[in-house]
């Protein structure tokens, strides 16, 4: 078997086992804050996550096209498949480990530091494309300091606008309204999250001289959104528990205005077709909703190590795919 095509089939296997993995990694933060508040029982929510996921992720290929051509030029990379491999790799272990400690780290962070840090290894610094890697570089720190200031004003809103209403009747309604804002935030994530494992895809075969065009190929987009979609449907229980229960206690109200918040920075995000990490919107949003409800009842220890994370991944995540590209160099 050609040695290029076997790493192409590895590559798209890889793609799609990372997109499984953000699936219950990444969806968790989703459907949370509804779990939470008993809103949704966590089978109810799992399912509605993972058909809205699906849903989601055949939306929409603007994100795809960002992150197949923006962080490196996959016309002139030099060895693209190995650099791609060394990325999914690294981005996978990462996901896995965080996962394993509950800690919500970004996928996001992971798969673009592990693709910039595979790139440097195979061909130094100028291997970037510097405009567009700061691009996303940019959405990545800003989205969830805008995600926090939006939870805020949204809930400052609500504040005024039920403060005359029963508490318990209020947030039974809210309970309600809940529904449908997690099915929102899943759609909205699948629009965003399942979108990278189709640029890495389509990166792929570009490099590998199988496509000559940046269009997200059918099957492509199609194999994406199953993966995620299955990968949601596993559940990431240590996930829910920090994002729903350890930064603030979260009663109907709040999840919904976190919810509202996190959908429209994601998607606003996804329509100028720029990858975010949901992990970091979403629980920006807690963060901000539970600032303007009671500053004193936000857990910020656990903000603090979710935020050492967040700052983290992204040069672990380049430092392990460039191991990991010098070692598959050795066999291919």
């Amino acid at each position: 078997m050609d040695s290029m095509f076997l790493i192409t089939v590895l590559i798209v296997i890889g793609a799609l086992a990372f997109d499984f993995i953000n699936g219950f990694h990444d969806t968790a933060n989703a459907i949370a804050t509804s779990v939470s508040t008993k809103a949704l029982k966590p089978r109810h929510a799992i399912v509605l996550a993972a058909i809205m996921n699906f849903i989601g992720a055949i939306s929409f290929t603007g994100v795809a096209k960002t992150i197949s051509k923006d962080i490196v030029d996959p016309f002139t990379l030099q060895n693209g498949e190995l650099v791609i491999l060394a990325a999914l790799v690294a981005a996978i272990l990462w996901n896995l480990l965080t996962w394993y400690y509950g800690i919500p780290s970004s996928s996001s962070h992971a798969i673009i530091g592990s693709i910039a840090g595979a790139a440097i290894a195979s061909a130094g610094f100028t291997s970037l494309n510097y405009n567009g890697f700061l691009k996303i570089i940019q959405a990545l720190i800003f989205s969830p300091i805008l995600a926090f200031a939006a939870g805020y004003l949204v809930y400052s809103i609500f504040k005024v606008l039920f403060k005359n209403l029963n508490l318990t009747k209020t947030n039974r309604n809210f309970r309600y309204f809940q529904i449908g804002t997690a099915a929102l935030q899943a759609y909205t994530h699948g629009t965003n999250d399942a979108q990278k494992a189709m640029g890495i895809i389509t990166m792929a075969l570009i490099a590998n001289g199988y496509q000559t065009g940046d269009d997200i190929q059918f099957w492509v987009q199609v194999s994406c959104a199953v993966a995620m979609g299955l990968g949601t449907s596993i559940g990431g229980w240590k996930i829910i528990k920090t994002v729903g229960g350890k930064i603030m206690k979260i009663r109907p109200v709040n999840g919904v205005a976190a919810d509202l918040t996190g959908a429209m920075i994601i998607f606003g995000a996804t329509y100028i077709h720029l990858p975010v990490s949901t992990t970091h919107v979403i629980s920006s949003s807690i963060l901000g909703v539970g600032a303007s409800h009671r500053l004193k009842g936000v857990k910020w220890g656990t903000a603090q190590r979710m935020l050492i994370t967040w700052v983290i991944t992204l040069p672990i995540s380049a430092l392990c795919a460039a191991l990991v590209y010098f070692i598959l160099n050795l066999f291919f």
